[in-house]
C-alpha cells in the first residue's frame, strides 16, 4: 500500500516519492521460476508401465494357484471314480479270563455272642480281651444258690418217686395173692362172686399204681437231668476256638440267661467278602484262586480261595455276594479291614480282539467294516467286552474268519468295492 502525499508538507510535491511494500516471512529475496508442464504422452507412459507390472504380478500369483486348484480337481475326481484300498485283518481268539480287582472287607470265620445260661453271681472270670482260648475251655465260673437248692428238692423228690414205687408193688403183689385165692374159693361157695370181683378191682387198681409210681420217676430223673445241666452252665465254656473280642461283665455281677458275656470270634482262617458284577458273576466257581491285599501290609498278597456264592444277584446293585478264605495262622487279617481281591474269572462267551482304529462310533452304534468274499464292504454291528485301549475285545457280531478293515472312516459303506492290500 502507498503512502499518500502530504499537501501541507514541503517539498512533497517537488519530488517522487517511492513506496516499497513490507517483506513477507517467507520471502526468499528472488522469484522461482515457473513450474514445468508435464505431458499426456508422459503420464500416459507411467500408467501403463505401472498397469504392467500389477498385471504381471497378478499373473505370478494367480496362475499356478489355478493349476493347483485344476490338479486338485482332477486328482479329486480321479480319486472318487478308483478303487478304495484297504487293510484287512482276522480277529484273534483271547483268552476269556477276565482279571478283576474289587474291594472287600474281612470277617471272622465265626463269631458269637456267649450269653449266661444259668442264673446267678459270677464269682470268677477266667479269660479277658484278647486271649486266645480253646473249644470247651472255661470262660467264667457264675454261683447258682437258687439252682442249688431246686437240684436238690428234684433229688428228693426222685428218692420220694422210687419209695412210692416200692409202695405200688408190693400193694400190686398183694393184691395179686387174694385175687389167686378168692379165684379158688368163689367156685366152692366159701366166697361170694362180688367178694371176687371186688379184689380183681383192686389187683387193678394196684397195678395203675405201679405204673404211675414208674412214670412219676421218670419224671423226676427228667428234671434231675434238667437242673444238672443247667448247673453245668454254672462253668460258661468257649463253643470254637477263636479269640476274646469283648467282655461285659465284672465278678458279682447278677446274670440270667439273657446276659452277654462275651464275645469271641475264630480268625484263622478269614472270610473275605466281595461283590461280584453281574458281567462275571457266571464265572465264580468253588476253590478259584484269589489274592487279597491290605493297606497296612504294603505289596503283600494274602493268598487264598472262593469257597462260596449266593448264587443270586443282588436286584439293588445286580452283584452276587462271594466268599473268600484266606489263612490267617498269625492273625494278622483283622476282623473289619478293608481289602482289596483280585479274581481271575473265566468269561462264559468267547472274545476276540480287534484294532482299536477298526472300530466306528457313531449315531448307529458300534460297528466294524468287513470284506466279503466278493470284496465288497459289509458293516455289522458289534458287542463291545472290553476296551484296553490299543485293541478292542468284541463279544458279539463277528467270526474268526471274518476280514476287518483295519483303519475305519466314514468313505466306507455298506456294499463297495475296495481292492485288498495284502
Amino acid at each position: 500500500m502507498s503512502a499518500l502525499p502530504d499537501p501541507h508538507r514541503k517539498g512533497d510535491h517537488e519530488r517522487p516519492h517511492i513506496v516499497t511494500a513490507p517483506k513477507q516471512p517467507d520471502d526468499l529475496g528472488f522469484d522461482l521460476p515457473p513450474p514445468a508442464k508435464v505431458s499426456k504422452v508422459r503420464v500416459l507412459t507411467v500408467a501403463a508401465v505401472v498397469l504392467a507390472v500389477l498385471l504381471v504380478a497378478f499373473l505370478v500369483a494367480w496362475l499356478p494357484k489355478r493349476n493347483a486348484q485344476r490338479e486338485l480337481a482332477t486328482n479329486t475326481l480321479a480319486s472318487g471314480s478308483a478303487v478304495p484300498r484297504v487293510q484287512v485283518v482276522a480277529p484273534k481268539p483271547k483268552s476269556s479270563d477276565h482279571a478283576v480287582t474289587l474291594p472287600g472287607s474281612v470277617q471272622a470265620l465265626e463269631e458269637t455272642v456267649v450269653y449266661a445260661r444259668a442264673n446267678g453271681y459270677v464269682r470268677k472270670w477266667i479269660v479277658d480281651i484278647g486271649d486266645k482260648v480253646k473249644e470247651g475251655d472255661v470262660l467264667v465260673e457264675i454261683d447258682t444258690p437258687e439252682l442249688d437248692q431246686q437240684l436238690y428238692q428234684a433229688r428228693a423228690q426222685l428218692v420220694q418217686a422210687e419209695a412210692g414205687l416200692g409202695q405200688a408193688v408190693a400193694d400190686r403183689g398183694f393184691s395179686r395173692t387174694n385175687l389167686a385165692r378168692y379165684k379158688d374159693l368163689a367156685p366152692k361157695g366159701v366166697a361170694s362172686q362180688q367178694e371176687l370181683e371186688q379184689h380183681q378191682a383192686q389187683a387193678t387198681v394196684d397195678e395203675a399204681k405201679v405204673k404211675v409210681a414208674e412214670a412219676a420217676i421218670q419224671a423226676q430223673q427228667a428234671n434231675v437231668r434238667r437242673l444238672n445241666e443247667l448247673k453245668s452252665f454254672s462253668h460258661v465254656t468257649a463253643p470254637f476256638a477263636g479269640t476274646v473280642n469283648t467282655r461285659m461283665f465284672d465278678v458279682g455281677a447278677l446274670v440270667s440267661g439273657t446276659t452277654a458275656l462275651y464275645k469271641i470270634s475264630a480268625v484263622d482262617p478269614v472270610r473275605v467278602f466281595v461283590q461280584v458284577p453281574q458281567d462275571i458273576a457266571p464265572g465264580i466257581r468253588a476253590d478259584v484262586p484269589a489274592g487279597v491285599t491290605v493297606r497296612e501290609y504294603g505289596g503283600r498278597v494274602f493268598q487264598g480261595k472262593v469257597s462260596r456264592s449266593a448264587g443270586a444277584l443282588d436286584p439293588a446293585s445286580r452283584t452276587m455276594n462271594t466268599e473268600v478264605r484266606v489263612p490267617n495262622p498269625k492273625g494278622e487279617l483283622i476282623v473289619g479291614m478293608y481289602a482289596q481281591v483280585s479274581l481271575t474269572l473265566p468269561s462264559p462267551h468267547r472274545v476276540l480282539e480287534i484294532p482299536a482304529t477298526a472300530l466306528m462310533n457313531d449315531a448307529k452304534g458300534l460297528r466294524v467294516a468287513t470284506v466279503g468274499a466278493d470284496d465288497k464292504i459289509h458293516i455289522v454291528k458289534v458287542t463291545v467286552e472290553r476296551d484296553t485301549g490299543s485293541a478292542i475285545e468284541i463279544a458279539d457280531g463277528l467270526d474268526e474268519s471274518d476280514r476287518v478293515v483295519t483303519l475305519a472312516g466314514a468313505e466306507l459303506v455298506d456294499g463297495k468295492s475296495v481292492e485288498v492290500i495284502h
